[in-house]
């Protein structure tokens, strides 16, 4: 009997997928998945060239990742389910969003940048300098490469730069495309975020129908340095 509730219990559990940002990958969302397996059947995903995942034959997109998810859903025979994406993944989580409604039941984003241009772009792109981080930041170079591993770290950061790049030449998503969404929106910001600012965000909460927006205390931009407790409660909240 005991396994028979356990089992209906899991199959009444909803889908929560984390999405990963720029040059991370998947196990960097695992605390935050083991937070909130106790609620939700939590699924994780390597974007292509993240991870040690393949790279695409195509470049990096906006596009391109949101199919992987709608792939993933298709592959684990998943009608729909809620998104919680941090930085670029909750950028991809909102484009589902406003493409794909009958599928996202809510989105949750975290340190998500909204606001793109060419200028925003070039400064972005500066920090994605692969000589640069192995002078300055030896530590990190040697986490970028065991992360993407076997994948060539470096060919990671150029095809992110590309991505950045082309969204500074024409974001993915404009303002006409919030106001069309009407997915339940969460968005969330650290308060010490140096990458993200409160005005694109508090935009970008303005022009959704159906958003709510929180300001994360104690909080920078590195999903490393979230309160993972802390998210998991607003996140359980919302969902």
């Amino acid at each position: 009997m005991r396994r028979i509730f356990f089992l209906t219990y899991l199959h009444a559990m909803q889908n929560l997928l984390l999405l990963h940002g720029a040059i991370g990958a998947a196990d960097q969302l695992q605390p935050l998945a083991d937070a909130l397996s106790g609620n939700y059947k939590v699924h994780t995903l390597n974007l292509s060239g993240h991870g040690g995942r393949a790279f695409p034959e195509a470049t990096f997109s906006i596009p391109l990742f949101a199919t992987e998810v709608l792939q993933l859903m298709e592959n684990e025979g998943l009608e729909d389910m809620s998104i919680f994406g941090y930085s670029m993944g909750g950028y991809v989580a909102i484009y589902l969003a406003r493409h794909y409604p009958e599928r996202i039941q809510k989105v949750v984003t975290l340190a998500t940048k909204f606001h793109w241009d060419e200028d925003v772009a070039a400064k972005e792109v500066q920090m994605l300098n692969a000589e640069k981080i192995m002078e300055k930041l030896p530590a990190f170079a040697t986490t970028l490469k065991e992360r993407h591993a076997p994948n060539d770290w470096r060919i990671v950061l150029s095809k992110t730069a590309e991505l950045l790049a082309s969204l500074g030449r024409e974001n993915t998503l404009k303002v006409e495309d919030y106001k069309a969404i009407q997915v339940p929106s969460l968005l969330l910001l650290g308060d010490r975020d140096r990458m993200v600012s409160l005005e694109e965000t508090v935009t970008v909460y303005k022009a959704l129908p159906n958003a709510q927006m929180t300001v994360l205390p104690g909080t920078p931009h590195p999903i490393e340095q979230v309160d993972t407790e802390l998210l998991a409660y607003f996140i359980k909240r919302f969902i």
